[in-house]
């Protein structure tokens, strides 16, 4: 339900009134934090009693006020009347721009924004007094930006500018910031950072091309979860791309760190591949972790990544669990972790050792991989 500014005053002014606001809570089913907030909301008197406007129309009214006291000082200042010709008009304002908003020039002699806009920039190139000012600013907008570390938008520049006894309007400064290029490094700062680490930190070695020339050159990685009456387990597995055989498997009930590492560290202790192994996997949090990543760097292993949404750049361990689920997981009806760990673990040695891949000429993976060292000798 929506209540009106009245009924809030009301509302509020039983607060000031003495009223518990948990009563009051009870009473009209509003929440405490929704009461708090409209007592913050309307600003009080001398007295403390609510005032009939709420802080938003009090700001504006401020803004008002601003507005028609500079209205006042350029009337004061200008060299003619606001019953003058339009030429004379925009001449005698033309000293205010920069100064003021353009609203509040153009309001106090009743000029229309778009004549004087065209005025000022027709007389751009031919007003000395216009280019030196123009000049003048842009060496005080630079030397704020530079000694506040380029961290200034056109805002506070504008404010400190003001401290120093210049009179200058946010419009004006953000229209020269702009000509000289010059934006706050908080708008860009993330993005620039992410931009410089990410070719290191987030490349795709692999490009689609899952196939290797020996054991132990690419592996992939990926983890998949199953719903076991109310919890899940999730499935770690790396795979060689050689052979597409599954070498190291972890089942645990969280999708952590701990999953991925201790599952590459068996791979790594089984396989004791040699410097220049590549591992490739998803963006997920897991494997883009300091604690991972790390582990990689001390085993001196490239690092690749699929594209943001793009699962056919790790298609082949994405395949493999799609295989394991519709040939084993959904066949059975698994009704304990023990039962599913022993569904995992017999899956993987049928895939390993029994089921030919088209992949492989219908070899299985341990025969591809038997093949490779009986011809290596």
């Amino acid at each position: 339900m929506k209540y009106s500014n009245k009924e809030k005053l009301s509302i509020v002014a039983r607060c000031q009134q003495g009223e518990s606001v948990a009563a009051l809570s009870n009473e009209l089913a509003i929440s405490r934090s929704t009461l708090y907030r409209w007592l913050k909301s309307f600003p009080t008197d001398s007295a403390g009693k609510p005032l009939k406007f709420s802080y938003q129309e009090y700001t504006l009214l401020q803004r008002k006020v601003e507005k028609l006291q500079n209205v006042i000082t350029i009337l004061k200042s200008a060299d003619c009347l606001v019953s003058a010709p339009l030429k004379e008009r925009l001449y005698a304002l033309e000293p205010f721009y920069g100064k003021y908003e353009v609203h509040t020039i153009c309001e106090a002699l009743d000029v229309d924004r778009g004549t004087f806009y065209n005025h000022m920039i027709r007389n751009k190139r031919e007003n000395a007094w216009f280019e030196k000012r123009r000049q003048e600013y842009c060496q005080l907008i630079r030397d704020v930006f530079d000694e506040y570390q380029q961290v200034l938008g056109a805002e506070k520049t504008q404010t400190i500018l003001v401290q120093r006894g210049h009179q200058v309007s946010k419009e004006y400064v953000l229209r020269l910031m702009s000509e000289m290029g010059l934006r706050s490094v908080r708008m860009t700062a993330k993005k620039e950072y992410l931009k410089l680490r990410e070719p290191k930190r987030k490349k795709n070695l692999l490009q689609q091309q899952f196939t290797a020339d020996q054991p132990n050159q690419r592996w992939v990685s990926d983890v998949s979860c199953f719903k076991l009456r109310d919890h899940y387990l999730y499935v770690c597995v790396i795979i060689d791309l050689f052979s597409r055989k599954v070498i190291a498997y972890k089942i645990s009930k969280k999708n952590s760190t701990q999953l991925i590492t201790a599952t590459f560290k068996m791979a790594y202790e089984e396989r004791n591949p040699p410097t220049g192994l590549v591992f490739h996997s998803d963006r997920g949090a897991q494997y883009t972790s300091h604690r991972f990543q790390q582990l990689l760097h001390e085993h001196k292993v490239q690092q690749s990544f699929s594209r943001p949404g793009e699962p056919y750049d790790n298609a082949v361990a994405e395949s493999f669990f799609a295989s394991l689920k519709k040939e084993e997981l959904y066949r059975r009806n698994i009704t304990s972790d023990r039962a599913f760990q022993a569904s995992i673990a017999s899956y993987i040695e049928f895939y390993n050792t029994k089921r030919p891949h088209r992949t492989l000429k219908n070899l299985t993976p341990c025969q591809m991989e038997e093949n490779f060292y009986k011809n290596a000798k």
